[in-house]
């Protein structure tokens, strides 16, 4: 098959290779970039528990001040795995949903023990932060990057899109969705997509790609991709 990933680079390289040593043809089109984005240091001691929804949020974190032992909820496998990489030792994963995190952090962390530092890019698709501070909270949210879309499709890309169209396609977020609509409205490919399996992180970005017309549509968590080609 023929699959295209749209994520930066740093974060498909994996699964490029994964899915190549599988026999696959593998496309690499990311339509977004991520962006550092300077903010102030807060007093890290205050905290006891730290949120990350993505593995941006980490990468983009200077976290040597952060005490390693401290309870770190991420969303998914690949925040999980950053924050591993970071040195976090007392990890708690909600496999990819936000809504099962947010279930995670109300079974696991007591309010009274303290404040909760939620670090994630300036746009954000969940309420998470206001629902846990409705459920008694107290939260303080960190924003380290910012996402910005692509711009343009080179030509000699489109070409081989238009020669090839791919039989899947990974989309992980809303900002991605929406820049890949984007692009595709521009290049005047939305109706190149019929016999494409659209893969979507998320009902919010399966809603905004639902004009086009897919094959089929499925939703899926992050470390679900290898999975999914087998119930194509």
């Amino acid at each position: 098959m023929h699959i295209l990933l749209t994520r930066p680079l740093e974060d498909s390289k994996e699964l490029i290779l994964r899915f190549s040593s599988l026999g696959h043809k593998v496309s690499h089109l990311p339509v977004i970039k991520v962006e550092p984005v300077k903010y102030d240091e807060p007093d890290y001691v205050q905290f006891k528990g730290v949120i990350f929804t993505s593995s941006n949020a980490i990468k983009n974190l200077d976290s040597n001040k952060i005490d390693k032992n401290i309870e770190c909820y991420c969303v998914g496998f690949a925040t999980e795995k950053a924050a591993k990489l970071k040195g976090f030792q007392n990890i708690i994963s909600a496999e990819g949903n936000v809504n099962n995190l947010k279930e995670l952090v109300l079974r696991n962390f007591d309010p009274k023990n303290g404040s909760l530092l939620y670090v994630s890019g300036e746009v954000v698709s969940s309420r998470l932060d206001k629902d846990l501070i409705s459920e008694g909270y107290s939260l303080k949210r960190l924003t380290n990057y910012t996402v910005l879309p692509t711009q343009e499709i080179k030509e000699e890309f489109r070409e081989e899109l238009k020669a090839s169209i791919p039989d899947i396609i990974y989309v992980y977020s809303e900002n991605s969705a929406k820049s890949l609509l984007n692009l595709l409205k521009k290049y005047d490919l939305l109706d190149s997509w019929m016999d494409t399996n659209l893969m979507c992180m998320g009902e919010k970005a399966s809603a905004i790609l639902n004009e086009i017309k897919w094959k089929k549509i499925f939703l899926f968590n992050s470390g679900e991709e290898e999975f999914l080609l087998y119930k194509i």
